[in-house]
């Protein structure tokens, strides 16, 4: 691959939601309109237009608060955008998510028939997403893009899904999140990973060059040029089943935090196993210029320190040893959660929906998000681990264990139960600025 060099993004043309990392903490909120008339849609991107931040606008008086405006395919159609031009997206983007579960692994529980409605179904038009650094500041957002949906004829909000992020930076399952995004060429915002070089735009941004040289971008040019596909899925965690089999596996409580590291790669605070391999940190774990500044191949080849199988090196191998060219699969990724906490020591189940709502942002559908679900997550033939699963979000069945390096003798856990299951989502293109102000004033 080549080394960097500049590249000049319009970045007052791109949704900031694509390239800025969410406040910390934030609350947020998904919004799933149908549109049931053309003109309504139009004058609803219209007015999106003028609603949008723009990456440009990195610092504004709003502070960390913004919304970004996605459009599925179907959404797409029902603005009436002519079918040649539909037919210049990425062939997953047009297919929708649910028609693609078979290869995500959404299957058994995570199959489409179980989703919540109306995921996955054509009525997902359009996903408005809202994030502010707190839940005063989220209404106020809400309350600024309300006139922009609010009282048009043929739109109608059909879900909503409403977000947070603890002040302790942690997810259901106790671990820190949001501690990786990688640096993007021209976007003036720093990696979290100080040794990894920024990527051609190309890879998160359509109309650029990426890491093998080609430039994607749906036609017409006014459309695809500084848009992005956005994955969204809501994910339900079976907090006390995970918390159960730690306990069952781990031989005392100390053990028991070692096993939640050597699963996630990391321990709960943050800190990586790469970097303080015996013992937590937390001091490390909150420091985000420290954090993850680290690589495998030259430290830990055979995964002896941060095993191949955990979650955080299944997602981004970084330098390690394995199948194929790490750096044409990365992703943006965006973590926010839902539902209550279940308190701590609990290891039964009590009902509530709890989970994490997902956005993976990237420019190609297949190499990143799909490969990386169905190649890194659900299987471990590319580093040498046959058909081993995410022990974290994997399509478990009961059949198959984890495996932590360890000498003289491997250990082997019991067979995973799937701690995640998929509740829904949908494939989703984010509109640069223009492209949102070319969608209305689309004429039939």
């Amino acid at each position: 691959m080549s080394g960097p060099t500049q590249v000049a993004l319009e970045l007052d043309d791109i949704q900031r939601g694509v390239l800025s990392p969410r406040p910390t903490p934030y609350a947020a909120t998904y919004l799933v309109f149908r549109l049931d008339d053309r003109t309504g849609g139009r004058e609803l991107m219209r007015r999106a237009s003028t609603v949008v931040t723009s990456a440009a606008d990195s610092v504004s008086p709003l502070g960390d608060t913004w919304v970004s405006v996605a459009v599925t395919c179907h959404g797409l159609e029902a603005l009436g955008v002519p079918r040649a031009s539909l037919d210049t997206f990425a062939w997953e983007f047009r297919q929708g998510m649910a028609a693609r579960a078979k290869a995500l692994s959404d299957v058994g529980e995570s199959s489409p028939g179980n989703w919540e409605a109306p995921l996955g179904t054509p009525d997902v038009h359009v996903v408005v997403a809202a994030v502010a650094p707190d839940t005063p500041r989220l209404e106020a957002a809400l309350d600024r893009a309300r006139p922009a949906y609010d009282r048009l004829r043929g739109v109608t909000a059909i879900w909503r899904q409403d977000c947070h992020a603890l002040p302790t930076e942690t997810e259901h399952f106790g671990y820190r999140d949001g501690v990786s995004h990688p640096a993007v060429e021209g976007s003036g915002i720093p990696g979290s990973n100080q040794l990894e070089v920024p990527l051609k735009a190309g890879e998160f941004v359509l109309g650029y060059r990426d890491e093998i040289g080609g430039i994607q971008t749906p036609r017409p040019q006014v459309l695809g040029r500084n848009g992005s596909y956005a994955v969204f899925r809501k994910l339900h965690q079976d907090v006390a089943a995970f918390r159960r089999y730690l306990r069952d596996n781990a031989t005392g409580c100390e053990d028991e935090e070692l096993l939640a590291a050597k699963i996630m790669g990391r321990w709960r605070s943050g800190a990586p196993l790469a970097l303080c391999p015996q013992h937590d940190d937390p001091a490390l774990g909150a420091d985000p210029h420290r954090r993850n500044t680290f690589l495998y191949g030259r430290d830990d080849p055979a995964g002896f320190i941060t095993p191949g199988g955990c979650h955080i090196r299944r997602a981004n191998p970084r330098d390690a040893s394995v199948a194929g060219e790490v750096r044409l699969h990365r992703m943006i990724r965006r973590g926010a959660v839902y539902g209550p906490p279940l308190p701590e020591g609990v290891l039964e189940d009590d009902g509530a929906d709890r989970g994490l709502m997902f956005a993976f942002i990237g420019a190609h559908l297949g190499r990143q998000f799909e490969f990386v679900q169905s190649e890194w997550m659900n299987d471990g033939v590319f580093f040498g681990a046959g058909n081993a699963k995410d022990p974290v979000t994997g399509s478990h069945d009961g059949d198959t264990g984890f495996t932590i390096p360890r000498r003289p003798v491997r250990r082997r856990l019991t067979p995973l139960p799937r701690f995640a299951v998929t509740r829904g989502g949908e494939y989703c293109f984010l509109p640069g600025l223009s492209a949102l102000r070319w969608l209305g004033d689309l004429q039939d």
